[in-house]
């Protein structure tokens, strides 16, 4: 479904007196005002099909109702979150839970939507009907060359699935590992997995990249393949310039210093991009910024000062992506919630007096740093990114219009109380 473009007018018109006071009040403030507008409203969050449906655990599922019940209704949903904040302008396909069977039509619902495809994802961590071999010890890294074979298979289908719609670029994440000591050799398992990515590489179309993801713990507990971003980063130097790896923030054991790995990454050309996210114990899934919102800051501190030295384009030259997915809340008020957290700690990102900060670093000047940093994540941006979203179309505040306009409401009647999106 869509919203009435009047509609948004009219909400925009309602709320324009309090956000015009709050922007002219931070205008007076910052410095490149319309610099960091056109910043902003450049700037697009890929949206993942599988989170479009009510999230589950190992215990059980509870969808919300009206979730989206094919390829399709996944493209309207994200069009409407795109109509709504102007900044999540891609979708991202997981197969074989949204094999696009007919490319082309599914390629013409997106561009009435506005909508292009981000990386393909492949899934080698779950058995499907009908699959000859299984994948319970692994994938890429099996003993079995006939599973490694179909792994590999399976990845080549991706690709092809993405370049009949436009896609360029391929995740790959692994749950390949082991869950108790001698299960698994790890060398074996490494260089078992180096050759399987090597094929896959080798079948990437020049135009493409490929994302090596990498995660500590889960499903397998003891080891995993690809377990860290030097794990990653190794994969990808041997691999090619083709590949690099992919953040994503619950990937990590706790308490680590991912805005470092962000800057190593970077300064090594090998950073493809982001699946964000927030946790507070492990691979929590939960809304972005919703637990560590300093901590995303700092990494958008990191990013932002890392494309600028290379000469980047922010929004452009790293695939920003979204994998978020959890039972309690409406898939797309979370979206919306995790789209805005993004762009708002983005935006406080590009407020960082840089010239100073790096000043203060050269002189030791730790406490003058400390306070460069925190001024910029404690200015409320709120009225910049609405004023970035308006100035393209979208409403003031995407929540309170989809809640006002009791969308998820609408989906109900149109899809039925009791569908299930494909995914976990």
């Amino acid at each position: 479904m869509q919203i009435e473009k009047y509609k948004i007018d009219e909400h925009n018109d309602s709320l324009l007196g309090g956000h015009q006071r709050a922007f002219d009040y931070l205008s007076g403030e910052i410095k490149n005002v319309p610099e960091i507008l056109q910043q902003l409203a450049a700037f697009q969050v890929g949206i993942p099909s599988w989170a479009l449906g009510t999230g589950g655990t190992r215990f059980g599922r509870f969808p919300g109702g009206g979730e989206p019940r094919n390829l399709e209704e996944k493209i309207s949903d994200v069009g409407l979150l795109h109509q709504l904040n102007q900044s999540s302008g891609s979708i991202s396909l997981h197969i074989p839970w949204d094999v696009p069977d007919n490319p082309a039509h599914i390629k013409a619902v997106a561009a009435q939507h506005g909508l292009r495809f981000d990386a393909m994802n492949s899934n080698t961590f779950q058995d499907q009907p009908g699959q000859q071999h299984s994948y319970k010890f692994g994938s890429l890294q099996h003993v079995s060359k006939d599973v490694r074979k179909q792994a590999i298979e399976h990845n080549i289908e991706v690709i092809q699935h993405g370049v009949a719609l436009g896609s360029d670029a391929l995740s790959i994440w692994l749950s390949d590992g082991s869950c108790f000591p001698g299960q698994l050799n790890f060398r074996h398992a490494f260089e078992n997995t180096l050759e399987g990515l090597q094929e896959i590489y080798a079948a990437l179309p020049d135009n493409w990249k490929v994302f090596v993801e990498y995660k500590a713990a889960e499903p397998n507990f003891y080891s995993t393949t690809v377990g860290d971003w030097g794990q990653s980063l190794l994969y990808a130097n041997k691999l090619g310039p083709k590949a690099y790896s992919l953040v994503d923030l619950g990937h990590h054991l706790p308490n680590a210093n991912i805005e470092q790995i962000v800057s190593l990454l970077l300064m090594e050309g090998k950073l493809g991009g982001f699946h964000f996210n927030d946790s507070k114990f492990g691979d929590d899934d939960l809304t972005v910024g919703s637990i560590k919102p300093y901590q995303l800051f700092l990494i958008f501190n990191e990013l932002v000062e890392g494309m600028d030295a290379r000469g980047m384009n922010h929004n452009t030259d790293l695939a920003w992506m979204i994998d978020a997915s959890h039972n309690v809340k409406d898939p797309l008020e979370d979206l919306l919630q995790s789209v805005e957290a993004i762009m708002i700690s983005y935006a406080q990102a590009l407020l960082v007096d840089r010239k100073k900060l790096y000043v203060a670093q050269q002189n030791n000047d730790v406490v003058t740093a400390q306070e460069i940093l925190q001024q910029a994540f404690r200015t409320d941006v709120r009225a910049l990114v609405a004023a970035a979203r308006m100035q393209t179309g979208g409403a003031l505040n995407p929540l309170a219009l989809y809640r006002s306009e009791k969308v998820r409401d609408q989906l109900i009647r149109e899809r039925g109380l009791r569908t299930m999106a494909t995914g976990l």
